[in-house]
């Protein structure tokens, strides 16, 4: 039961995540980072899929590796500068995408190391 809403709450975030990213794409970001935006979406998208659908720590490890490295990005824009973007942290879809990558992460790790007790019972 746990490992499934585990599931449930990671997809949730990797499709926050996601749509975040999709929005923003639809706003007018264009270039190498309109295309990354949109890349993160789909990728978004697909991890959700595979979290949901595959039994196995990948998909897990996936979630957690797409967390950090928007989440990296984002510092990077929000503090220093990342390829062209300067970020503040003053709207809703960067609030949201903060929170969703967030929970990619500690959701990700926590379903890597939870057990699927479906498989233990013989």
């Amino acid at each position: 039961m746990v490992s499934w809403v585990l599931r449930i709450v990671v997809a949730a975030a990797l499709l926050g995540s996601a749509g975040v990213h999709y929005f923003l794409w639809t706003q007018g970001y264009s270039g190498i980072t309109g295309t990354l935006f949109l890349l993160d979406a789909i990728a978004g998208l697909v991890l959700a899929i595979a979290v949901l659908a595959w039994r196995h720590w990948l998909p897990a490890l996936g979630a957690v590796g797409f967390g950090a490295l928007t989440l990296g990005a984002y510092v990077l824009a929000a503090t220093v500068g990342f390829m062209g973007n300067h970020d503040q942290f003053n709207s809703q879809p960067e609030y949201w995408g903060v929170i969703t990558e967030a929970v990619c992460i500690v959701g990700g790790l926590a379903l890597m190391f939870v057990k699927d007790r479906r498989r233990a019972t013989v």
